[in-house]
């Protein structure tokens, strides 16, 4: 006795369904596995943010290039003082 697949009630999908799920796996894989992809995103989307946060809160955004440019000093003043000794 043959068990039916809950997926197709009816029987097995026909050539061009189990090709458009294939290709909707292989695209959702694509898209978890796809680092470049992502951080190009990411980054996309931390742009979008800067600018909005700029437009709507100037001196906010003024801090937090501050804050950005003290801890990449620190970290820049650590590693050439721990380099030095």
């Amino acid at each position: 006795m043959t068990a039916i697949d809950p997926a197709y009630p009816l029987g097995s999908p026909t050539p061009e369904q189990a090709r458009a799920e294939l290709v909707s796996t292989l695209n959702a894989i694509e898209d978890k596995l796809n680092v470049p992809r992502k951080v190009s995103r990411a980054v996309a989307r931390g742009r979008v943010a800067a600018v909005k946060l700029q437009r709507e809160n100037p001196a906010a955004f003024v801090g937090g290039i501050a804050a950005i440019a003290a801890v990449a000093g620190t970290a820049a003043w650590a590693i050439v003082r721990a380099i030095a000794r």
